[in-house]
């Protein structure tokens, strides 16, 4: 597998956690929505790790490419970390998900215009094969809820292995008290 076609498959991941999260109520809603945090959470956090590092050196204009990814994630993470302190049945929590889903998905659509499309351009296949493996790496021990502020490699570097603990003390609390999986 290469990178682009990893990234490409949790974007659709991501939709139809979304998905499933809308047209879900109750406990089912809360299982779906953990996921989605999580998902979201460790598939940036690769990203910005592996993947805009690469966009960055391997682009014409990458600085700004990643400039802009980096600021909509920030404010992807401060939603969802918004969200993530509601209730799933609040009646807040559906309005900021449909936004939260209008923002993902449209830096999803930058990301694969500006980022994943170049980089499979500049790049061979084991290169693209090795960023993928590097993504599966950086996912296993990344953080599995939203952190704001910490949108760079350097500081996932520095941060991640802390905050990846805490999260996955809290996920292992939570299923153990039978409140999420």
């Amino acid at each position: 597998m290469n990178v682009v076609s990893l990234l490409m498959r949790q974007h659709g991941d991501i939709r139809n956690l979304f998905d499933e999260v809308e047209r879900t109520t109750a406990e089912e809603r809360r299982e779906a929505f953990r996921r989605l945090v999580r998902l979201l959470a460790v598939h940036e956090t690769a990203e910005e790790e592996v993947v805009h590092p690469f966009a960055r050196r391997a682009l014409p204009v990458g600085e700004q490419v990643i400039k802009d990814r980096l600021a909509e994630e920030r404010a992807a993470k401060e939603t969802l970390a918004a969200l993530d302190d509601l209730d799933t049945d609040d009646p807040k929590f559906m309005p900021q998900l449909l936004k939260l889903r209008k923002d993902v998905q449209e830096h999803a659509r930058a990301e694969e215009r500006y980022e994943f499309s170049h980089i499979r351009r500049s790049t061979d296949s084991a290169n693209l094969a090795a960023m993928a493996k590097a993504v599966k790496a950086a996912e296993a021990m990344a953080p599995t809820r939203p952190h704001p502020g910490v949108e760079s490699g350097a500081a996932n570097m520095a941060l991640g292995p802390v905050a990846a603990l805490i999260d996955r003390t809290k996920d292992a609390v939570r299923k153990a008290m039978g409140k999420d999986s």
